[in-house]
């Protein structure tokens, strides 16, 4: 017979968003989770062993949600979940329900309807040390008397009561059965018992938050809110410049000498030329911009941390109203910011089939990061930098009018959806704003990593197979050597006579009325792998004649006579709107369940960016 420690245990966590279930998660785990996507459907699974347990215990993170009776994708399989119909998913052995103490009465349904699926529970309070702070005195003992299952209160970021979780975790089969299982009884006899639970143990606190009630008073303000909103958002795009400068300099110099001492160490050969002008040529120029990308990622997770994301999206839910959309689009777009693939698999939280699709469809034009390398060089080649006003410079004017272009687009687009294809009733909206806490320096720096190294994954595999691919283009057909021609006549020869520049020359006809040439018309076809590809096409082409470093790269810019301020304004304005994004088209397919819309959104967004950078070039060509 098995001995019950040496049996694998499944553990589920449960709880609603913001309840401090991942924090939990991540210091039992350690935060060594592997992820992937459930069995059938499109719903991140996060899954992680825990740490110096005496059997082996699986942590399953499973998706916030507010109830088991589903209304969202994400919602249904945590339901399904629990109810073991996920195929090859195992039934989890135990159960672990994870409520904000500071908002305790409202988690107090979730835990019924968990206590109805009859399995070993144990429910985790957390943010105990702001109830007490607030002058709460929950009675957490009265409560697991009532609920008939253990009650820990902790503490997820300074591990306060975790050692006491991990002793429980180990023995599920030990655990008090529950002795509370509401019956299918009418919502309003199911809210008064958990009024009466909540007054007993204590769950209203005595002290308001007068410190959220402060803050919420201006940040959502009809006018102030707006106001402190675009403000924030103009800080977000000007920092990208201001304080990536440093750190994308040095970065730069790294790569510039390694590429001198390549050259200047290596025989020549093909080899080198690959190493050169293919992996770091290509590579290089695309890890530039990860300060600028480090930036982002860190002020926009802060900004979610600290509790105000959540406040924006109430702030915008007027405009969104507008468009037909509700207020938690705004936070699947938002997250589009960092790349459109998260946000398009944020929409799951979305009830309405209708917006979840709108908003799906839309995700692309928000600014992701794939785009800040393309708008980074040629608004540093191009734009004059001078200060506007204070601090504010025109360069981050102009990256933030870029975003601002991308969200408007959005909007209209989601509006033409919602009065046509996608007509239907207003949803109703609603959405849970945290209360305000700093994050610690701990969580914040591992999700900053966790979006970095997404983007350094990107760099080290695609970007790099990419440059690769490209420099091969460049490269060949190989032309002999002419002694009559100076290195750099030699390589522009070189350069007219590959296999790139006859494809480019192909597609020119097509691209020629936007001001592009077939040098751009290559890098424009490379984009479609990703879009910051085109950096590193563009970075190779201009590594025969220049240093493969960015400085190098925008002064070649700059210095060709085919590359004008209506060029680059009318290649900013095509990458604002087109859908070069491979992945993004895939997952797209994958939530949408087929290739209709993918289809349709890249069509539409393909013809918009065409007719927008004609218009552009057009204009500013007569104007300039």
């Amino acid at each position: 017979m098995t001995p019950a420690a040496a049996v694998p245990l499944q553990i589920a966590l449960v709880g609603s968003p913001n309840a401090g279930k991942t924090t939990l998660f991540n210091a039992l785990t350690g935060s060594q989770a592997k992820v992937g996507n459930y069995p059938g459907v499109t719903v991140e699974r996060r899954e992680g062993l825990m740490r110096g347990a005496s059997r082996e215990l699986r942590i399953l993170d499973l998706p916030g949600t507010y109830s088991l009776a589903a209304e969202t994708p994400d919602e249904r399989v945590v339901s399904q979940v629990l109810d073991g119909e996920i195929p090859d998913e195992p039934v989890p052995d135990a159960l672990v329900v994870v409520l904000d103490g500071t908002s305790l009465s409202r988690g107090l349904g979730l835990v019924t309807q968990v206590l109805q699926r009859e399995r070993p529970t144990v429910l985790v309070v957390t943010m105990v040390d702001e109830v007490r702070a607030r002058g709460g005195r929950l009675d957490l003992a009265q409560l697991s008397r009532i609920l008939g299952i253990p009650v820990i209160g902790v503490i997820g970021h300074r591990g306060v009561g975790l050692d006491e979780l991990r002793e429980l975790l180990v023995k599920p089969e030990s655990w008090s059965q529950p002795s509370v299982l509401p019956p299918a009884e009418p919502a309003d006899k199911r809210f008064a018992w958990v009024d009466r639970v909540a007054e007993e143990i204590g769950a209203e606190l005595t002290t308001k938050d007068r410190r959220t009630e402060r803050l919420d008073a201006v940040l959502l303000h009809p006018f102030w809110g707006m106001l402190i909103f675009t403000a924030v958002m103009v800080l977000l795009f000007q920092s990208i410049f201001s304080w990536a400068a440093p750190a994308m300099n040095w970065i730069d110099g790294v790569f510039g000498d390694l590429g001198r001492m390549s050259r200047e160490t290596l025989p020549e050969s093909l080899l080198t030329d690959l190493w050169t002008d293919g992996v770091l040529a290509g590579v290089g120029s695309v890890l530039v911009f990860l300060p600028q990308i480090l930036i982002l990622f860190g002020l926009i997770h802060f900004l979610e941390d600290v509790g105000y994301m959540a406040r924006a999206a109430f702030v915008v839910d007027r405009v969104m109203g507008w468009v037909g959309l509700q207020g938690r689009c705004f936070v699947a777009l938002l997250s589009s910011y960092a790349c459109a693939i998260p946000g398009i698999m944020a929409a799951r939280t979305i009830a309405s089939p209708r917006d979840r699709l709108a908003t799906i469809f839309v995700a692309p034009f928000m600014t992701c990061s794939a785009r800040l390398p393309v708008y980074t060089l040629l608004i540093a080649a191009f734009v004059p930098a001078f200060k506007v006003f204070g601090p504010i410079g025109s360069q981050g004017l102009v990256m933030m009018g870029l975003y601002l272009l991308g969200a408007f687009t959005a909007l209209a687009s989601a509006a033409l959806l919602k009065s046509t294809l996608l007509r239907g009733t207003m949803s109703t909206f609603y959405l849970e704003l945290p209360p305000y806490r700093f994050p610690t320096l701990k969580l914040l720096l591992s999700q900053v990593w966790g979006s970095a190294r997404k983007f350094l994954k990107r760099a080290g595999t695609l970007i790099m197979v990419a440059s690769i691919v490209l420099w091969a283009l460049l490269a060949f057909p190989r032309i002999e050597s002419d002694p009559s021609l100076d290195a750099k006549s030699q390589a522009k020869a070189q350069l007219d006579a590959s296999a790139a520049a006859t494809l480019g020359r192909g597609i020119e006809p097509a691209i020629a009325p936007l001001g592009f040439d077939w040098k751009i018309g290559v890098g424009l076809i490379a984009s479609l792998a990703a879009r910051e590809v085109i950096v590193a096409t563009l970075a190779q082409i201009y590594a025969v004649e220049d240093p493969d470093d960015f400085d190098g790269l925008r002064s070649a810019l700059v210095q060709d006579v085919a590359f004008s301020l209506p060029v680059a304004l009318s290649l900013l304005v095509f990458f604002v709107f087109a859908l070069q994004c491979t992945s993004t088209i895939v997952i797209m397919a994958r939530e949408t369940g087929g290739w209709r819309w993918p289809a349709l959104a890249f069509s539409y967004m393909l013809a918009l960016a065409y007719g927008a950078s004609f218009v552009t070039y057009r204009i500013s060509t007569a104007l300039l």
